[in-house]
């Protein structure tokens, strides 16, 4: 199976990236257990492919930023969405009180420059959630795939970040993690695993971490 670029993959899976799979739902379970309201915010999400975790939120300003036209392109709502790469982000600075990065930071290599700029658009004392799959789930052999409209299996490309590598660049632009969470194969994400006819890796997999959260403060004195 060749491995596609995030660009090259999104393209193909937009039409139907909608549908949770088994590491959608288990990160969202995870980020829901941070318990970081939204309401009355201003929220930025990069990375928001077709923007439907924005569409469950209150916040009082809500932008989605990410690299695919066709992931964008594929939202069912009106909000405010930007083509745009997370390592250049068009907004200004300590704009937003939350902003997310969620299952996208493994698609770029140089997380030292993404963290800048999550940084950056925070606002001093604002918090950023990362998320992305476990190290530990690839080491075990995971791999981001998915299968697109033609039935074809696809791979997308990942880079490893250990979670030195996420602290080291996160304290650099003024970062600080308050929580890490796991979220681990369990009883919840059971049902994906039987519509798949795979139960057997179900079983085997059942308590491994899958997917990793950072809740991140920005520090009061930071303007990054």
């Amino acid at each position: 199976m060749s491995v596609l670029t995030a660009r090259e993959g999104y393209a193909l899976w937009a039409a139907h990236y909608e549908q949770e799979t088994v590491v959608s739902h288990l990160e969202n379970e995870t980020v829901a257990a941070l318990h970081v309201a939204t309401a009355a915010c201003a929220l930025l999400d990069v990375g928001c492919g077709t923007a439907r975790r924005l569409r469950e939120t209150n916040a009082a300003i809500a932008i989605g930023v990410d690299l695919s036209l066709d992931m964008l392109a594929a939202a069912k709502d009106a909000r405010t969405l930007v083509v745009a790469d997370v390592c250049a982000l068009p907004l200004a600075e300590c704009a937003f009180d939350i902003v997310w990065c969620r299952l996208m930071i493994g698609h770029v290599y140089d997380v030292v420059a993404a963290y800048a700029e999550l940084s950056r658009v925070c606002v001093p004392g604002g918090r950023v959630i990362v998320t992305d799959i476990a190290p530990e789930a690839i080491a075990a052999g995971h791999r981001r795939t998915f299968v697109d409209a033609d039935g074809v299996p696809r791979e997308l490309e990942h880079f490893v970040h250990d979670d030195l590598a996420h602290q080291r660049a996160a304290r650099a632009v003024g970062l600080h993690v308050e929580r890490h969470v796991m979220g681990h194969v369990g009883p919840t994400v059971r049902h994906y695993y039987e519509e798949a006819g795979r139960l057997s890796a179900y079983t085997a997999q059942f308590g491994s971490p899958l997917v990793a959260a950072r809740l991140l403060r920005k520090s009061e004195g930071s303007e990054r």
